[in-house]
């Protein structure tokens, strides 16, 4: 069953009202450009074919519950007392709740007359690996963004959706993330990568060629499992918020590759590593949209295995499991390899030729397997469209 019948199923147990619709949205990967979105730096992601859904009724009563075919219990308080909940630094309903609505409350606070929204049964279900750094999260925020956003009729733009996405996931949530999952969901097209500037929030498609040029985008899912709002991932963030403060710029973005030899002079050496870290994959991500629209993707091998080194040695988010996805998959004949998403576990993505992709799959599982590993979970990830409404 997809994710949207799964969701209908799931809203027909909650209320006899009729659905209003059911709306999806993508996962995504991030082709090149990691830690950098909110360092106010350049990003390359693309949505992937595994969608989370949302499906929706309206109710009178001036309430919102929601429900997930992934929790034992829906959720269930008054429109008005989200502005009550949030913002917090700690989420006062269960976690997976917090991001459906945060959305709600995000969104109700760019209403012209919030008051007036009626109340809402949401219900969804998802195909996206949660943890596996695909951004589970960003899709259930933009699944339920488009669907609210429908049924408020609220008239947003696909940036205005993602910045709510983001704010849930800030301020309701309390993971410090950037707004480049947001983004690669709501503006995923089929076939292409969306570079965003995540300073100025531009956007545009860029052309992968991927399946033109005979190669797949293989997905190593290590079933290492991480969480944004704990631990690593804010200690990285203030490390940069650091170096940019004492190298006396207002990001990471306003320090060039030719400036680091200055900043190796000024910074202790991990917060210099976290600088070297996004300055040098901020270039990545701009060679990596040159050399695709001069090239083609067969072009682009060196920067992704250049991305992972920097992000295994310099941020250090790897583990050993991403690292030995990424060494097996070269050693096997991959054009390039790099984990993506936030780190400490998650997935790595492979560009192998499409003869060759059951192989390198075969010869991750072998290694997995011999090092002990739980065994991963691997599919090629065409690049996909962004949201749209299913019912």
């Amino acid at each position: 069953m997809d994710a949207a019948s799964a969701a209908r199923l799931l809203l027909a147990s909650l209320t006899e009202a009729p659905a209003a619709g059911v709306w999806s949205a993508p996962g995504r990967a991030n082709l090149i450009g990691e830690h950098t979105d909110y360092n106010d730096g350049f990003v390359l992601p693309f949505a992937i074919p595994h969608r989370t859904a949302a499906a929706v009724a309206t109710r009178p009563d001036g309430r919102i519950r929601v429900a997930s075919t992934f929790a034992d219990a829906p959720v269930e308080v008054a429109l008005e007392e989200l502005d009550r909940l949030f913002p917090s630094a700690v989420p006062r309903v269960p976690e997976w709740a917090a991001y459906p609505l945060g959305v709600a409350w995000a969104l109700r606070a760019l209403a012209h007359a919030p008051a007036a929204l009626p109340g809402l049964d949401i219900a969804i279900a998802s195909d996206v690996p949660v943890g596996a750094g695909l951004s589970s999260s960003a899709a259930i925020e933009s699944a339920v963004g488009v669907a609210l956003d429908d049924v408020w009729e609220l008239g947003l733009d696909a940036v205005r959706i993602a910045g709510a996405g983001r704010r849930a996931e800030n301020e309701a949530v309390g993971a410090p993330t950037g707004i480049m999952d947001q983004m690669a969901s709501m503006l995923g097209e089929p076939d292409a990568a969306v570079f965003l500037d995540c300073r100025s929030l531009a956007a545009r498609t860029v052309p992968l060629r991927v399946r033109e040029a005979g190669l797949d985008v293989l997905v190593i899912d290590t079933q290492v499992r991480h969480a944004h709002a704990t631990g690593g991932y804010g200690e990285r963030r203030a490390a940069c918020e650091r170096g940019a403060a004492e190298l006396g710029v207002p990001a990471l973005r306003d320090v060039a590759v030719d400036d680091l030899d200055r900043a190796a002079g000024l910074l202790d050496e991990t917060t210099f590593r976290r600088v070297r870290h996004v300055v040098t994959e901020n270039q990545r991500v701009l060679d990596t949209v040159a050399a695709l629209e001069a090239e083609g993707p067969r072009a682009i091998g060196g920067l992704l295995i250049a991305s992972h080194a920097s992000m295994r040695d310099d941020f250090e988010i790897s583990v050993p499991e991403l690292d030995l996805a990424v060494d097996t998959a070269l050693a096997h004949g991959a054009i390039g390899a790099r984990m993506t998403g936030g780190g400490f576990g998650g997935a790595a993505i492979a560009l192998v030729d499409h003869e060759q992709a059951d192989a390198v799959g075969a010869a991750v599982r072998a290694s997995f397997a011999a090092a002990g590993f739980r065994a991963p979970r691997l599919f090629t990830a065409p690049p996909s469209a962004g949201p749209r409404r299913d019912a």
